[in-house]
């Protein structure tokens, strides 16, 4: 500052410093002995409701934004729902459609729903072969032996064995019209349809005590039976479901002679309107037909029949060769109709 005129003494006082940065204007004072430092980091305040503690290394959020809003807002019209979060499940389908088909990736096959442990091999078939086991101690000394199969799909492949679950005195004093339990069994040895055939008459003169066949699969659920209805000339079985609901029906020759060729039982529609597959006994050959009853027979039906009834008919086909085809001490039974 210049002097004065005069040289006398100075006008102004000294020039002080610039005050200290708290003091200036537009700041409070400093604060005071006895407030805590705030929580967060230097120089911000407390973090703002609805955020957890900062992460190391990390200052507070700045204050003035509200908590997060939780989950996702609605879709903007036009747009879908937005993608699951990274470790959760597909979102609901849209109302009116099902759930999403299940994906075959990887290389596994997933279970087909609703079908019987073990019977899934029957989904895409449409025709089986059941081939009956020769017995040499049946054959040769006509003592009855139990019946043994192996059942085939239509390319030759095994599929599932079945044997017969009787004793000697019921078999030999029975004959074909013995009650029998029978296993059928995969090719890993585990029964996945048992049969029940209880001890009933054949013939047409008994209307009241006609042959009945039991399939469960697995052993103890109920999935149909095959049941004989009278009549004379032509045999008739009527294939049902577990709740006795007529599922098909079956109808065989008059002849059930098996002379150099194929004997027919026609599997119908419920209401014998249309015919929708069939199971034949096949001509063997001369000599085990003459001296052995070891039978072949072949099953077609609707590739997408219901594989309860697909092995319902299985059943009719055993019960079928029992009334008809099982020898009896190396004797035919073959005759006409339900007369024999």
């Amino acid at each position: 500052m210049a002097a004065p005129y005069g040289g006398g003494a100075p006008m102004y006082p000294p020039a002080q410093g610039a005050p200290p940065v708290m003091q200036q204007p537009g700041y409070g004072p400093p604060p005071g002995a006895g407030y805590p430092p705030p929580g967060g980091a230097p120089g911000y305040g407390a973090p703002a409701p609805g955020y957890g503690a900062p992460a190391p290394g990390y200052g507070a959020p700045a204050p003035g934004y509200g908590a997060p809003a939780p989950g996702y807002g609605a879709p903007a019209p036009g747009y879908g729902a937005p993608p699951p979060a990274p470790g959760y499940g597909a979102p609901p389908p849209a109302p009116g459609y099902g759930p999403p088909a299940p994906q075959m990736g990887g290389g596994t096959q997933m279970q087909a729903l609703n079908v019987p442990p073990g019977l899934e091999s029957l989904l895409h078939v449409d025709s089986l072969l059941v081939k009956q086991k020769v017995e040499l101690m049946e054959a040769i000394f006509g003592c009855e032996g139990k019946n043994k199969y192996k059942i085939k799909d239509s390319a030759g492949r095994e599929l599932f064995k079945a044997k017969e679950d009787t004793d000697c005195c019921t078999r030999n004093f029975c004959g074909p019209n013995r009650p029998f339990d029978m296993e059928i069994c995969d090719m890993g040895e585990n029964e996945i349809i048992h049969l029940y055939r209880p001890l009933r008459c054949t013939s047409c003169f008994c209307p009241c005590f006609l042959q009945v066949l039991e399939v469960h699969s697995p052993p103890g659920n109920l999935i149909g039976t095959v049941e004989q209805e009278w009549s004379i000339c032509e045999p008739k079985y009527s294939v049902k479901d577990a709740e006795g609901n007529v599922a098909l029906t079956i109808e065989g020759p008059i002849c059930t002679f098996s002379i150099c060729g194929s004997v027919e039982f026609k599997v119908m529609s419920p209401d014998g309107s249309s015919e929708v597959g069939k199971i034949s006994k096949e001509w063997s050959g001369f000599l085990k037909e003459t001296f052995t009853d070891a039978d072949i027979f072949g099953i077609n039906f609707p590739v997408d029949l219901d594989v309860r009834m697909k092995a319902v008919l299985l059943g009719a086909c055993m019960l079928i060769d029992f009334n008809f085809f099982e020898k009896s001490k190396n004797e035919e039974n073959d005759g006409i109709g339900m007369l024999n």
